[in-house]
């Protein structure tokens, strides 16, 4: 019979310090390399964007590869390609921590719409206001850092 699944994910990470240091010019290039790693890690990218201070990234998640784990690869292969590049020469690495909610296929359309709208939804919103929102959409609590 085989195995059959769909795991949806929708990931959001910041860069150190919230550093609007994504450039615009280059964050296609950026993009390209992250779809580069999902590819190589069998997980199929439905829609990837972001602000110069975050990115989402709408995916499906291959059983073979744990969340966590693919976050982890994500930040340490652009940490230092964002490095190397010379392309984001004010980028001083990734926050510590990220944010991943599941989505049924109901949804799909609706968050890749949203995700591809980042910067038009961003003139009328903060990040902030943005990521207490889907937290609250999810029903996760949202702690204050201290």
């Amino acid at each position: 019979m085989g195995t059959y699944r769909q795991i949806f994910y929708h990931i959001v990470f910041g860069t150190k310090h919230r550093s609007p240091v994504i450039n615009e010019k280059n964050e296609s290039e950026l993009y390209k390399y992250i779809w580069g790693i999902l590819k190589n890690k069998n997980c199929k990218l439905y829609r990837i964007n972001g602000m110069p201070d975050h990115i989402h990234i709408f995916c499906d998640l291959h059983p073979s590869v744990s969340l966590s784990n693919l976050i982890k690869d994500i930040k340490v292969a652009t940490n230092l390609w964002m490095k190397e590049s010379g392309l984001f020469p004010e980028f001083d690495g990734w926050q510590e921590g990220y944010s991943a909610f599941t989505s049924s296929v109901k949804e799909k359309e609706t968050i890749i719409n949203y995700i591809k709208n980042q910067k038009e939804h961003h003139k009328h919103e903060s990040f902030e206001d943005e990521f207490k929102k889907l937290l609250a959409e999810h029903i996760i609590e949202f702690k204050q850092n201290n």
